[in-house]
Formats: C-alpha cells, sequence, structure tokens
C-alpha cells in the first residue's frame, strides 16, 4: 500500500481547480494525511482566500461533517488536517517550490484545461521550473475530463487503471507506486493494464504476485496515439506513468509523452518519478 502522510494542492480559484480541490480532500480523507492548499496570491485576486474551497461545504455535502464543525472537530472526527497557506505576490513556482521545499509532501494534485493546455497559475515557466524540480508524484485532473471522485458526493470509482511502461525509465518502481495508489483508494480489486508501444517491453514482475511476470500488452504506432486509443478501447479511471527521474515529477513538460497525454486525457494522470 501506499503511504501518504502529506498532499499539497496548489488552487488558483478557478473552475478546473475547484475539480482538483475535491479529488485532493478526498485522498487526503482516505489515507487521513494533512491537505496544504495553497495560493500564490496575484493583484488580480477578487476571491477571499479564507473562504475558498469551501472544505466544510464539500464535507457537508459527502455527509462526513457539518458546516459548524470546527477545524479541530473535522481533524478529529475524520483524522485530516487541512492549511490554507496564501503566499506573498511572486512568481508561482518559485514561491511553490520554496514551500514545498520547507515542508515535505508524498503527492502534489494538479488541475489542467486538457487540450487548452494547464490551468492558468501554471502557465509557461512556472510549469517547467516546477517540472525540473519537485520530484514528487503528481496528480493531473483535467477540469473536462471525468474524474474518478464524485464532487457531489466524494464516492470514489477507480476501478482501471492504463500504465504505459517502456523500458527506460525503467518502471517497475513506478508501477508499484501507482497501484499502491489505486489500491489505497478502492481497495485491491483495482484492475491495471500495462501497455507497451513498440515491439520490446520491458520484462516486469507483478507488483502484487512477484513471483509472476506482469502481462504487457502491445501496441505499435504513435505514442501517444496509442494511449489514447488503448484508453478508448478500455476505458481507465486512471492513466498512471513513471517519467524520467532526473526531471522531477514530469519529464521536460514541454512536447513530453506525458504532457502530450495529460492534455488529451479522458482521466486524471498520475505522473511519478522513476526511481
Amino acid at each position: 500500500m501506499l503511504k501518504l502522510s502529506s498532499i499539497v494542492h496548489p488552487t488558483d480559484f478557478s473552475d478546473a481547480s475547484a475539480a482538483a480541490f475535491g479529488h485532493a480532500l478526498r485522498i487526503a480523507l482516505t489515507a487521513k494525511c494533512a491537505l496544504t492548499l495553497i495560493h500564490v496570491a496575484t493583484a488580480s485576486d477578487s476571491a477571499e482566500w479564507t473562504a475558498f474551497p469551501h472544505i466544510r461545504t464539500a464535507l457537508s455535502a459527502w455527509g462526513l461533517a457539518s458546516e459548524h464543525d470546527t477545524p479541530r472537530a473535522i481533524a478529529q472526527k475524520l483524522g485530516i488536517k487541512v492549511a490554507k497557506v496564501e503566499l506573498e505576490p511572486q512568481p508561482a513556482a518559485g514561491g511553490i517550490l520554496k514551500h514545498l521545499g520547507e515542508h515535505s509532501a508524498n503527492l502534489i494534485v494538479l488541475a489542467t484545461q486538457g487540450r487548452d493546455g494547464v490551468a492558468r497559475w501554471l502557465n509557461g515557466s512556472v510549469a517547467e521550473n516546477l517540472a525540473r524540480h519537485a520530484r514528487v508524484p503528481t496528480l493531473f485532473v483535467p477540469a473536462r475530463a471525468r474524474g474518478f471522485v464524485d464532487q457531489k458526493r466524494g464516492e470514489v470509482h477507480l476501478k482501471r487503471v492504463l500504465i504505459p511502461v517502456d523500458r527506460d525509465p525503467p518502471p517497475a518502481a513506478a508501477v508499484n507506486t501507482i497501484m499502491g495508489f489505486a489500491h489505497l483508494m478502492s481497495g485491491i480489486d483495482a484492475e491495471e493494464r500495462l501497455l507497451h508501444i513498440g515491439d520490446r517491453p520491458p520484462e516486469l514482475k507483478h507488483h502484487l504476485k512477484p513471483h509472476k511476470m506482469a502481462a504487457i500488452a502491445t501496441r505499435k504506432g504513435d505514442v501517444v496515439q496509442q494511449i489514447l486509443a488503448a484508453a478508448a478501447e478500455w476505458p481507465p479511471d486512471l492513466i498512471g506513468m513513471a517519467t524520467a527521474g532526473h526531471h522531477g515529477f514530469l519529464d521536460a513538460l514541454r512536447g513530453s509523452t506525458t504532457e502530450r497525454v495529460v492534455r488529451q486525457s479522458p482521466c486524471p494522470v498520475l505522473a511519478v518519478p522513476a526511481a
């Protein structure tokens, strides 16, 4: 099982971030761990940071708490601690990276805008800097795709996991992390499908049965197109991808396989730095 003790969710108050917030909150509830919401202030901010996101409203809608519960009562009842951190106006990447350097996290949850790219706060050099330095597994939640967390009820629907694999980076550790996450959220019923684009798939032992070799399906053609085609034929609730560890949680963000899949994915994507 994957052990989570701290989750970070950067937000820009957009609708896309609201969807990712629901995933971050549900994951924190399941793992009973700390959740930190980070916002980098800008001159154009009009929202009241102390009131957004509406944590107690979400928990109340999910039938887990009352809107009148105090943070202490919520922590005692649900086993989680939620903190809000507003950073002074500054370049977003630098502020977030500094926070991550001072406060360790096991998972980052980010919103994306699908084909339009990442959410407003993660544009341009922000994404590149985070990709280069934040070596933390990252869950990308597309705003206009189906998530595995029901935003109204808080229920988790994570039964199918598609994991593209290759020889480089070595996939074993990332597959264990990805399926550990799926089992944490949905139990051992979560089913994985390993996929290799090409002629020579890597040899990989099954993460739950190390005495057996894992079955790996193969396809030929453009890597991203074939991953998306496989996702259309066997609709997953999550796509998990190993990324080159020396580049952080996304392997050379612009133009990379992971980035291109994130942009067009029909579901959330969990990017895990390879060991």
